[in-house]
């Protein structure tokens, strides 16, 4: 996306590490998909909110991703634990999937997505 100006997913302070995380919606093969960004130990990480098991929406409730720890991430559903810097499935049925990322960038105060249409999901 060289030259293009990238959307805005949210302000950098509305990522608090460990905490809610911010819903936003991001095109996959032309088609738009709800997607998450949450920070973890200082660093923001992106991910399509989709199970790797069943496919439904992680948050428990709108932006809550996180175990009760705030180490992992959590799905609502059935339980499965992801790693929250690379979306691996740690535990669950999933065991083995993976979340699908989305890339993001932190500049100027604002996390923002660094690609416009992702190819696949």
């Amino acid at each position: 996306m060289a030259g293009a100006k990238r959307l805005v997913v949210c302000p950098s302070g509305a990522l608090a590490d460990g905490g809610a995380g911010v819903r936003f919606e991001v095109r996959v093969a032309g088609a738009l998909h709800g997607a998450f960004a949450i920070r973890y130990r200082g660093r923001v990480h992106a991910y399509l909110n989709r199970c790797a098991h069943l496919g439904v929406e992680l948050d428990w409730q709108p932006g809550q991703f996180f175990d009760a720890e705030r180490t992992l991430l959590i799905c609502s559903t059935h339980g499965a634990l992801y790693d929250p810097t690379t979306g691996a499935c740690l535990g669950g049925p999933c065991r083995g999937g993976r979340l699908v990322p989305v890339a993001v960038e932190e500049v100027d105060g604002e996390v923002r997505l660094t690609e416009k249409d992702l190819p696949h999901g």
